[in-house]
């Protein structure tokens, strides 16, 4: 099978980037342990084949710019950064201001120059003002697809959200939130989105 020489695989990803910088140290002996792991506040760093199967599904190119919502501790901010090449961009939105400093420290660290991580603004779902993105990532689980996301969508755009539980790849096909194609991708436990 012939490569694709406008998309990083998501293997080589996650061989390049850590996941122990990450994670609080008190919880690095389960680096390598395919669970989620606590990093305060309540928020989890998703286990890593949870990502793995989310990024695959997200089908990120060299390029993109993509908004990564529930950011947590910025290790999918990182991974996606290697995944949008330097010439992509990665915008990462946290709640949690906490979250949010420690993760910036490490993005760093781990020279992701191309991604930043920044605090939700009170009553906004996303970064308007920065889209639209080609593709969003969230990793919080919704009750319904959120409009303000879809709005932040380019057309042809893809969005991968946990939904009931259920684990959504949307698909922007045209201006009206309707103008969607969804398929489902088996069921996951995430933290709530909170969208207000």
């Amino acid at each position: 099978m012939a490569s694709d020489r406008n998309r990083v695989p998501v293997a080589e990803a996650f061989a390049a980037v850590p996941r122990a910088p990450f994670l609080p140290a008190t919880e690095r002996t389960l680096t390598e342990c395919n669970v989620p792991v606590a990093i305060g506040h309540g928020q989890t760093n998703s286990q890593p084949s949870t990502v793995a199967d989310m990024l695959e599904l997200l089908d990120v190119r060299l390029g993109d710019r993509v908004l990564d919502l529930g950011a947590g501790s910025g290790w999918t901010t990182a991974l996606l950064s290697v995944l949008v090449g330097a010439q992509g961009r990665v915008s990462g939105v946290e709640r949690h201001r906490g979250l949010v400093d420690t993760a910036q420290t490490v993005l760093r660290s781990v020279d992701c120059e191309n991604a930043e991580i920044v605090t939700a603004a009170p009553g906004q779902l996303g970064l308007p003002e920065a889209g639209p993105f080609d593709r969003i990532l969230v990793s919080a689980g919704a009750e319904e697809i959120p409009d303000q996301l879809l709005d932040q969508l380019e057309i042809g755009g893809i969005m991968v959200i946990p939904v009931q539980g259920q684990m959504l790849k949307v698909i922007r096909d045209g201006r009206g939130s309707d103008e969607v194609t969804i398929t489902r991708h088996g069921l996951y436990r995430f933290v709530p989105l909170i969208t207000e």
